[in-house]
């Protein structure tokens, strides 16, 4: 019985499949978040509808009830007014979701509790929740841009480090281990030092 080798994609279709992922990363324009109150069920289906190309599998919800209930009652997000929640709280369940996948909920307790105390529905607040979603939501965007850039830099730069091996198999391999290594260890580095390594 002869058993078939499963063929593994080129490190050329591994970048690409970043890269195209990385442009499919939805981000929640300002303009479209609801400047109305909605109840639950609706801010869990705005966030399906419009943060859908992040899930992992179609099983996969972006924010659920409990998740949302879960972050009112550690006082991360202010309660809703009435079992309804305003464009404010919509503004921080996005940047919630984004943390949710990166940091623990006690780092995410400590950055968001001066965000909701100082800047939250307060009338002599210097500067709206909604205005500085909008700020980050601008810088979000210019930054994927620099991060295709040095994506494809660490390519590059992951192409040249086994030129020497003559087998193209192996070199092939290597190469692709190596571009992840510099994928791995560079998130490593941001995740540990919470800014950015270059």
């Amino acid at each position: 019985m002869s058993v078939t080798k499963k063929s593994h994609p080129s490190t050329e279709d591994c970048l690409m499949d970043i890269i195209n992922k990385m442009n499919e990363i939805d981000y929640i324009d300002p303009a479209i978040i609801p400047d109305i109150e909605l109840y639950m069920d609706q801010v869990t289906t705005f966030m399906d509808n419009h943060l859908g190309a992040c899930k992992r599998s179609d099983d996969d919800k972006v924010l659920t009830k409990t998740m949302i209930n879960n972050y009112t009652k550690n006082d991360v997000l202010p309660p809703p007014e009435k079992k309804r929640y305003s464009k404010d709280h919509m503004c921080l369940l996005i940047l919630l979701y984004y943390f949710k996948n990166v940091l623990s909920i006690d780092d995410i307790q400590r950055i968001f509790h001066p965000l909701k105390e100082i800047f939250y529905d307060d009338s002599n607040k210097s500067i709206g929740i909604d205005e500085i979603y909008s700020q980050i939501f601008t810088m979000e965007k210019k930054m994927t841009d620099k991060l295709t850039k040095d994506v494809l830099r660490r390519f590059q730069d992951s192409q040249k480090l086994f030129s020497e091996v003559e087998d193209e198999r192996e070199s092939d391999y290597l190469s692709r281990f190596a571009f992840i290594c510099l994928l791995s260890f560079d998130a490593y580095l941001k995740k540990a030092n919470g800014g950015e390594a270059d």
